[in-house]
């Protein structure tokens, strides 16, 4: 039986969800990569195999609690038909959506959408999957930097990741007798596709964002997968309950 350990990420077919996957799997993890109806994870699917790793692909809209209901049947199976066990090692909660704007220009369904996504989504995907990650399951929630420092545009999104990092430390505490440690990464401005590409595709907004960082740029996506990847880790079995932001010393 292949004993590696296996990790679900959410929002896996481009930006951070990829360079998670993409992480993971170079470390070892067999991956569950798990995306919207209608998104393409191919390209996820073709950088896991080249870094030797395994996956399977899983649909499933983390905004429906109707889906979130019904995954855990058909992921059990899956999982015991694919690689012999039910367990999930690593949940990696990083699918979420950003809205932006002044709160005079906030609607109703703005918010409902923000919550929906990134607290609800979050929060009952992890009571869904608590059989599978009982023992020794890690529970990765990605958050922002900007829980921390103040951005234009940005209190609805900034407030619906502080929920989730206090949803996840208060969560830290309940499961940590059944073996399960939950954390927060809070990745700094990084150079994604998120929010339509503004950082990556805007040169004059990563230079803004750079002066501004200790390290005197924004990151590579591939640095927010590895610093997954290494909160991951065995090493570092005995943390739970904490917020790791990678920012670079961005707004210090």
């Amino acid at each position: 039986m292949n004993t590696a350990p296996t990790a679900l990420i959410t929002g896996s077919n481009r930006g951070l969800g990829q360079a998670i996957a993409h992480a993971l799997a170079r470390t070892g993890h067999r991956l569950v990569l798990a995306h919207r109806p209608g998104r393409d994870i191919s390209e996820t699917m073709r950088r896991v195999e080249e870094a030797g790793g395994e996956a399977m692909p899983l649909t499933i809209d983390i905004a429906d609690l109707d889906g979130i209901r019904h995954l855990r049947a058909g992921l059990e199976a899956a999982l015991r038909d694919r690689w012999g066990s039910a367990h999930l090692d690593v949940l990696v909660h990083n699918a979420g959506i950003g809205v932006f704007g002044s709160l005079e220009d906030a609607t109703p369904e703005d918010f409902e959408a923000l919550i929906g996504t990134n607290l609800r989504g979050t929060v009952f995907l992890t009571q869904a999957l608590l059989p599978l990650l009982e023992g020794g399951g890690h529970v990765i929630a990605i958050s922002t930097s900007l829980t921390r420092h103040v951005s234009p545009a940005t209190s609805l999104y900034a407030a619906s990741k502080a929920a989730v990092e206090a949803f996840s430390r208060s969560l830290a505490g309940e499961l940590g007798p059944r073996g399960i440690r939950v954390n927060c990464i809070a990745p700094g401005p990084s150079a994604t596709d998120f929010n339509s590409g503004a950082m990556r595709d805007s040169e004059e907004l990563r230079s803004a964002i750079a002066r501004s960082t200790a390290l005197g740029r924004v990151a590579d996506p591939a640095e927010i997968g590895e610093a997954v990847a290494a909160l991951a880790a065995p090493g570092m079995r005995w943390v739970t309950g904490e917020r790791l932001e990678v920012s670079g010393g961005a707004f210090l």
